[in-house]
């Protein structure tokens, strides 16, 4: 009997310090306390690629062809084929070509312009210098100044990077021609006259030759 006992003790105190071990390892709930809180996820959201930028402005360009337009398009593609090549020294080059090859055709001095003028342009210029000649008349002209320059249109071909300009100009000329003999024929050397001329001038961006040709005319 006091054997039983004792080995009845010995387990209660095993349990015991078992049960001790145990609530010092997982701690207590009593049923007050508030249940283990699970942190909620933070819903990803998951953001659609952003809009493209809108491509930056080129102002310059936009001096001369409203921003979006196939001419600003065209000009901006000149741009990237040639890194080197500036809209405004374009203008400010054919308002100068403008002055220079109309008083040059005036005065009939065509061989003086080739290098500036296409083949086509170039032989309709001489034929009608030539007839003017065979009629011993003169053509005189006085440039006076440019009332008016502006870029119309622009494009490029992306297969050879050949580009094209079109450029319209209002100049004040005073022009007269003469026969033979001096007398006057055609217009009146004190009257100044405005002039509206549409040009197209073409180059291949990138080329060597920084050169644009005059390929068409028009009124």
């Amino acid at each position: 009997m006091g054997s039983s006992l004792l080995q009845l003790i010995a387990l209660a105190a095993v349990a015991i310090y078992l049960v001790f071990r145990l609530r010092n390892t997982l701690g207590t709930r009593d049923g007050f306390e508030n249940p283990t809180r699970r942190t909620p996820r933070t819903p990803q959201v998951h953001s659609s690629p952003s809009e493209p930028e809108e491509a930056e402005v080129d102002y310059e360009i936009t001096q001369f062809a409203d921003a979006g337009s196939s001419t600003a398009i065209a000009l901006a593609a000149m741009k990237q084929a040639e890194p080197g090549f500036s809209v405004e020294d374009f203008v400010a080059g054919a308002r100068a070509a403008y002055e220079q090859i109309l008083i040059g055709f005036a005065k009939g001095e065509i061989e003086d312009l080739k290098p500036f003028l296409a083949l086509e342009v170039y032989e309709s210029f001489k034929e009608t210098v030539d007839a003017r000649n065979q009629e011993g008349h003169s053509y005189e002209a006085k440039f006076v100044g440019l009332r008016e320059t502006k870029l119309v249109n622009a494009e490029i071909d992306a297969a050879d990077s050949r580009a094209e300009i079109g450029m319209q100009f209002v100049g004040e000329v005073i022009s007269y021609v003469t026969d033979a003999e001096g007398n006057i024929v055609e217009g009146d050397p004190e009257t100044i006259r405005r002039q509206r001329d549409s040009w197209i001038f073409a180059r291949r961006m990138g080329s060597s030759d920084p050169n644009w040709e005059l390929v068409a005319t028009g009124e």
